[in-house]
C-alpha cells in the first residue's frame, strides 16, 4: 500500500514522533503515594522497553527507579517528559524541559482552560511556548496514550496496559471515551495499536495524530472521537488524505445544545454540528452514532475493506426470519443497496432450500444445517453481492460455523461477517474460533447490520470524495470592487453563468419610467443601497407594477426609506414562477468555505431543510446536497409536476463555492431566491458581502 500521507520529518513532525514513539520517557513529579497521578504514571511504565527516569527532588528512589531532582540534573535529554504536577507549575516546568532539549511532553493536570480565565492564560503561555520551540505537548487534562507496540502505557490509568494489541488506533478528544471505546474493542475480541486521550488539545490535536497513526503499519483502521472543532479544515483535509489510505471511523456529539457542558470538559465549543458531519463525510469518514458503534465499524473495518462502489450491494442470509428483518430494516434506513440475488444464483439456491424459504436476498434457510455453508458461497459469489452478512442462533448439533465458514471464506473474494446468539460458552467458543480466522463475528441482529453498513458506507464514500488535486478546469472568478450592492452581485453571477433578470439601474424617478417603458411587465421596483442587506423587512421591494401610476406609487413608498448612500432604484423584470431555493456560500470560522442549499423565503429557516458540504466541492457533491433535501421530490417532479433543472441548480452550487475559495475579500454570497425551472434557473435576488481593505496595508 502506497502511503499518501507525508513522512518528511520536519522539526515538528520529528518531535510528534519523540511524544508518540519515545525511547525514553521522565514524569516529572512522580511519588512514591499511590493515590498521587505521579505514582500511576510510573507504575502504567513498568513494562516500557525503553529507559524510565523519575523526578521528584524529595526522593532518591521511587518504585524501584532513581529518582533525580530535576530534568537538567539527568546526564542527557529524554524524548518524551509526562507531568504530573498542578496546573500553576506546568509552564515552568515545560519550559524547563525544552530548555534540557526534550522533544515532547504530556500534562494529564486538570485546572487550564475548562476551569476558566486563569487557566486559560495558563493554556496561552503553554501554546506560545510550543510554538515558539516545535515541542510537541499532549493535553493538558488528558490521561494519556498507549503505543501497544512498543508496550508503553503512558498515562495516570495503569490500567489501560491491560488492553490488548491489535490493529485499531483510537484518537478521542476525552480520555474517558478513549478508553471506554479500546475497553469496547478488547471486549469485542479486538485490540489497540493506539490510543490517545487529547484533552484540551493545546498543541497537538487529531490532525497531527491521524498523520502519525497513518503511517504505523500495525494500524488498519482509526476510530475517531471529536467534541468540538477549532481548525476544521485542517482536519478536513487530514481526513482526506488518511481515509485514502485506512479507513476512518468517527463518532461526533452536539445533536442537542450541550455546548455549556462541553466547554467545561475540554475547553472546546461546540460548532455546527450538521456542518461538522457533512464535513466528515464529505472527506471520506464512516459517521456513527455512538461509542458502541465506534467500537464496531472500526473493528469490522479493520479486517475488511470493500472496493470503492457508490452503492456496494450487502447479501443477508438468515437462519431465523425475525433476525433477518430486524437486519434488513436497519441496511435499508441507512441508505444500503440490498440488491435481488441473479436468477442463477436463486437457481443454484433453490436445490439447497425448500421452497417455502425467501431466497430472492434475504435468503432465510430456515434454520441452520448442513447446508449453511453452501448457500453462503452462492450468496458470496453473486456478481451483485460485495459484501455477505448471515446470522444464526447458536444451535451446535445443526450448524459448527468455525468449520462450515472458514473454507467458504478462503475461496471467496469477499467478506463475510457472522452473527449469533445462544448461550454464553457456546457463542465465546465460536466468536474465539472465527475470529482466529480472520472473521467479524457480532452478537445480535443488529450488531451485524451496523458492521457491515460501515463496510458499505467507507465503500462509497471513497467513490464519492474528491481528488486530492482537482483538475486544472480554467476559472476567472469575478473581481467586485467594494461596496456591492444587489446589481453588482447579480452582474458578477452573471459573469459566472448563473442567469438573472433584465433589469436597469435608475437614479430618479424619470429614468425609472424610461426603464418601465423599455422592460416586459409587470416589472418590480426595489431600493438599490449596498448598506441594505433586506430590503424586504423595510419596504424596499414592491411587486407587480404594471401601470405608470403604480410605478409612481412604489417609488415614493422606496423614497421614505432613509439612506446613507445615493438614492438609487432597480427596476426588473418580473420572473416566470417557479420552485424556489436559497443557495449560499460563506466563511465558516473552523472549516472555511461552506456552500449551503435549502428551500427558499422562510422554508429553510423554519423546516431546517438544507445541505452543506465544503468547497470547492464536485458537481457528484452538490447532486447529492440536492438530494439530501426533504424537498428533493419537488425537483424530481411532484404530483405530475414537471422535473426541474437539477443539473442548474448543482452547477451553480459548485460555481459559488469556486468563486468564494478564489476570492479571500469575500465573505459571503446568498442567492435567495434562485428559482428553478424545467430549464435553467434565475437568480432573483443576491446578497454579496466582502471584507473591508485593512487600512494599514
Amino acid at each position: 500500500m502506497v502511503s499518501l500521507v507525508s513522512t518528511a520529518m520536519s522539526p515538528s513532525r520529528t518531535n510528534l514522533q519523540r511524544l508518540f514513539a519515545p525511547r525514553s520517557v521522565a514524569v516529572v513529579g512522580a511519588s512514591a503515594a499511590p493515590e498521587k497521578a505521579g505514582y500511576q504514571a510510573m507504575s502504567a511504565l513498568a513494562g516500557f522497553t525503553g529507559e524510565v527516569f523519575a523526578i521528584n527532588p524529595k526522593s532518591t528512589a521511587i518504585l524501584g527507579r532513581e529518582a533525580f531532582p530535576t530534568l537538567r540534573a539527568l546526564s542527557r535529554p529524554v524524548d518524551l517528559v509526562v507531568f504530573a504536577v498542578p496546573a500553576a507549575g506546568c509552564v515552568a516546568a515545560v519550559a524547563e524541559a525544552i530548555e534540557c532539549g526534550s522533544g515532547a511532553g504530556l500534562i494529564v493536570s486538570g485546572g487550564f482552560s475548562e476551569s476558566g480565565a486563569p487557566g486559560a492564560a495558563l493554556e496561552a503561555e503553554l501554546r506560545r511556548l510550543c510554538r515558539q520551540s516545535g515541542f510537541r505537548l499532549l493535553g493538558p487534562n488528558t490521561a494519556g496514550f498507549l503505543n501497544t507496540r512498543l508496550s508503553l502505557t503512558a498515562s495516570f490509568l495503569p490500567s489501560a496496559g491491560l488492553i490488548p494489541a491489535g490493529k485499531i488506533a483510537v484518537v478521542a478528544q476525552s480520555a474517558g471515551i478513549n478508553l471506554t471505546v479500546s475497553f469496547l474493542l478488547a471486549k469485542l475480541g479486538y485490540g489497540v495499536s493506539f490510543a490517545v486521550g487529547l484533552g484540551n488539545g493545546v498543541d497537538v490535536d487529531a490532525a497531527d495524530v491521524l498523520e502519525f497513526v497513518a503511517n504505523q503499519q500495525e494500524t488498519r483502521a482509526i476510530a475517531l472521537h471529536l467534541e468540538g472543532v477549532r481548525d476544521g479544515r485542517r482536519l478536513y483535509e487530514t481526513i482526506q488524505r488518511v481515509a485514502r489510505v485506512k479507513p476512518i471511523v468517527v463518532f461526533t456529539v452536539g445533536k442537542s445544545d450541550i455546548a455549556e457542558f462541553a466547554h467545561s470538559h475540554t475547553g472546546n465549543l461546540i460548532g455546527s454540528y450538521a456542518l461538522r458531519c457533512s464535513a466528515l463525510e464529505q472527506a471520506g469518514a464512516v459517521l456513527v452514532d455512538s461509542t458502541e458503534e465506534l467500537a464496531v465499524a472500526a473493528a469490522a473495518l479493520s479486517l475488511h475493506r470493500l472496493p470503492k462502489k457508490l452503492e456496494p450491494g450487502i447479501g443477508v442470509i438468515t437462519a431465523q426470519a425475525g433476525a433477518g428483518l430486524a437486519m434488513l430494516d436497519l441496511l435499508k434506513s441507512r441508505g444500503l443497496a440490498v440488491p435481488e440475488l441473479t436468477a442463477a444464483t436463486q437457481s443454484r439456491i433453490a436445490l439447497q432450500l425448500p421452497p417455502m424459504t425467501y431466497q430472492k436476498n434475504p435468503v432465510d434457510t430456515g434454520r441452520p444445517g448442513p447446508l449453511f455453508s453452501e448457500v453462503v458461497s452462492a450468496v458470496v459469489e453473486d456478481d451483485r453481492i460485495d459484501a455477505v452478512i448471515a446470522f444464526a442462533l447458536s444451535e451446535p448439533a445443526a450448524l459448527d460455523p468455525t468449520e462450515a465458514l472458514p473454507a467458504v471464506q478462503r475461496r471467496a473474494s469477499k467478506p463475510i461477517l457472522f452473527g449469533t446468539m445462544g448461550p454464553l460458552e457456546e457463542v465465546a467458543r465460536t466468536v474465539r474460533g472465527l475470529c482466529a480466522e480472520g472473521f467479524y463475528v457480532a452478537q445480535s441482529p443488529e450488531e451485524l447490520a451496523r458492521a457491515v453498513s460501515a463496510l458499505g458506507r467507507d465503500a462509497a464514500l471513497q467513490a464519492r470524495v474528491a481528488p486530492l488535486s482537482a483538475p486544472g478546469s480554467p476559472f476567472t472568478a469575478p473581481q467586485v470592487l467594494e461596496p456591492p450592492d444587489e446589481d453588482t452581485a447579480k452582474r458578477a453571477l452573471a459573469a459566472l453563468g448563473i442567469a438573472t433578470p433584465r433589469r436597469v439601474v435608475c437614479s430618479s424617478h424619470e429614468a425609472a419610467h424610461q426603464a418601465f417603458a423599455r422592460l416586459e411587465k409587470p416589472v418590480v421596483a426595489k431600493i438599490l443601497a449596498p448598506e441594505i442587506e433586506h430590503k424586504t423587512e423595510l419596504g424596499g421591494v414592491c411587486l407587480n407594477i404594471s401601470s405608470a401610476a403604480a410605478l409612481d406609487d412604489a417609488l415614493a413608498q422606496l423614497d421614505a426609506i432613509p439612506l446613507v448612500s445615493a438614492r438609487r432604484y432597480l427596476i426588473e423584470e418580473t420572473a416566470p414562477p417557479g420552485l424556489e431555493l436559497i443557495v449560499s456560500a460563506s466563511r465558516d470560522p473552523s472549516f472555511g468555505p461552506v456552500v449551503m442549499v435549502g428551500l427558499g423565503g422562510i422554508f429553510a429557516e423554519a423546516l431546517r431543510d438544507t445541505a452543506t458540504r465544503l468547497a470547492p466541492l464536485t458537481l457528484l457533491a452538490a447532486q447529492e446536497m440536492l438530494e439530501q433535501l426533504r424537498a428533493a421530490p419537488l425537483l424530481r417532479g411532484f404530483r405530475g409536476s414537471a422535473q426541474l433543472d437539477r443539473g442548474a441548480v448543482a452547477r451553480s452550487l459548485v460555481l459559488l463555492g469556486d468563486w468564494l475559495s478564489a476570492c479571500p475579500n469575500i465573505q459571503q454570497i446568498e442567492i435567495n431566491p434562485l428559482r428553478v425551472y424545467p430549464s435553467g434557473v434565475l437568480a432573483l435576488d443576491a446578497l454579496l458581502l466582502v471584507k473591508s481593505p485593512d487600512p494599514a496595508l
